[in-house]
């Protein structure tokens, strides 16, 4: 079993193919359960950010699986399958795991280094293990590019060109205003994670005024609250306010995740009738698809960084020799990683080799016994204890050093090789290794704990 991964990104496709592909988290259950049910695919995580999807596969056959997914996004894109691919990319086994250890340390990202993206990667695997589309390699996977991530950030200097896509946007919104957003009105719609995010750097920024703008009320209160006791002056107000939101606002950020525009050409004439004359409005569009109407860019006064424009900002870069620290992180995790995927590989079969062994060993026992019955107990026990010493001496050397060539690339062959050699059949195997996976007896880490007690709970 390998892992495949099919993704499109803001550095292989334009903005608008990114919107016809985006994911939201009503959308991901779906998707989950169709890839699954293909019947090319065990396991899968759906990864989808303001500038990214990507699906992580486990599957046992290359191209029926890659066939499957994009399919599967054509089929949710409303793209044809030629026109997704044409701006896809793939990733096979060490690649796809690579490829993830990359984008959780943030070297993927559109703003090098930018954080966001570890609670992304938790928040995809959460999802999948809560539909049951999650095992043992997906589990450790995930966790392994979490660690991956983390050291990254606390190892290098990597995020010092600015926390995320949010900062490099407010940066670029502050220019207008003398480079400081100190004492000015700002509007953020959405209540989610981009919200709170924009939310708190708004607050460091100094804003003067912070009104929050939500679908759901409740959700737009609560944002507001946080902001109101971190010192920010912030009121929630319903979505149908938004003209009345936007008429003394000089920032308006938005990061809805909604399907459409939320912001509309008719709601940027009204919100702009009421302001003064010249007055500059700067809109931060982080919604991917974008949250605001095309045609709103046109309107005099009104300057709008959406995704596709901060693509271009020499912020969104890091120092290079940070990120070369980053990398060299992530290729001697990845080592490690894959040697300890293949060590857990060879394993079973080195436990059945032993077995097969101490089986033939008790066969031969018993068939002395038969041929010599005369033989008393003290001695019946030296013999089997010296037959079984013969057999671990012979066996001590190559199972160990089976088990270092294992770590090495292309170890997996010393494996098949003991198979070969000593006639173990992958069933054999597969039956030493299966207790482990059925049993639950998983690592335990911060976002899967709850899940492993619970299933060690429904064994006892």
């Amino acid at each position: 079993m390998s892992v495949l991964l099919v993704g499109i990104s803001h550095r292989s496709a334009p903005v608008a193919v990114l919107e016809r592909v985006a994911i939201t988290d009503t959308d991901r259950p779906k998707l989950t359960d169709k890839l699954m049910a293909s019947g090319n695919i065990s396991e899968v995580m759906v990864v989808s950010t303001c500038n990214r999807v990507e699906v992580y596969a486990v599957v046992d056959a290359f191209h029926g699986a890659l066939a499957s997914v994009g399919e599967i996004l054509a089929e949710h894109s409303g793209l044809q399958v030629p026109e997704l691919t044409k701006h896809a990319y793939v990733r096979y086994s060490e690649a796809a795991v690579e490829h993830l250890f990359a984008v959780a340390s943030g070297l993927d990202s559109m703003v090098i280094g930018e954080q966001q993206i570890l609670g992304q990667i938790r928040a995809a695997y959460a999802a999948s293990d809560g539909q049951q589309a999650s095992g043992r390699v997906l589990h450790e996977l995930a966790q392994q590019a979490l660690r991956v991530g983390k050291r990254v950030h606390s190892e290098t200097g990597i995020d010092s060109a600015g926390a995320s896509v949010v900062s490099v946007a407010l940066d670029r919104a502050a220019a207008l205003f003398d480079g400081t957003l100190a004492g000015r009105t700002a509007v953020v719609l959405g209540a989610g994670a981009m919200g709170g995010l924009s939310v708190a750097h708004l607050g460091r920024a100094g804003i003067g005024r912070l009104i929050v703008v939500n679908r759901t009320r409740e959700r737009a209160d609560r944002l507001a609250e946080t902001a109101v006791s971190a010192g920010v002056s912030a009121i929630a107000m319903d979505l149908d306010q938004m003209p009345v939101a936007l008429a003394d606002a000089d920032v308006l950020v938005t990061c809805t995740g909604a399907v459409g525009a939320v912001v509309s050409l008719a709601d940027a004439h009204l919100a702009l009738a009421q302001r003064e004359p010249g007055r500059t409005l700067a809109i931060c569009d982080l919604g991917l698809p974008r949250d605001v109407d095309h045609a709103v860019a046109g309107l005099p006064g009104v300057d709008i960084f959406d995704m596709e424009s901060l693509q271009r900002d020499p912020a969104a870069g890091a120092a290079s020799t940070d990120a070369s620290a980053a990398r060299e992180i992530v290729s001697a995790e990845l080592s490690g990683y894959l040697a300890g995927q293949r060590l857990a590989e060879v394993t079973p079969t080195v436990t059945a080799l032993r077995q097969r062994a101490a089986e033939v060993v008790e066969g031969e026992l018993l068939r002395l016994e038969s041929r010599l019955p005369g033989l008393d107990s003290p001695q019946r026990d030296e013999v089997a204890r010296t037959v079984r010493r013969v057999v671990d001496k012979l066996l001590h050397s190559p199972t160990v050093r089976v088990k270092q060539l294992a770590t090495t690339p292309g170890g997996d062959s010393y494996a098949a090789a003991l198979r070969e050699l000593f006639e173990l059949s992958p069933g054999t195997v597969e039956a030493v290794a299966s207790p482990i996976e059925i049993n639950g007896m998983e690592l335990v880490d911060d976002f899967t704990a709850s899940r492993t007690d619970a299933r060690k709970g429904q064994s006892e």
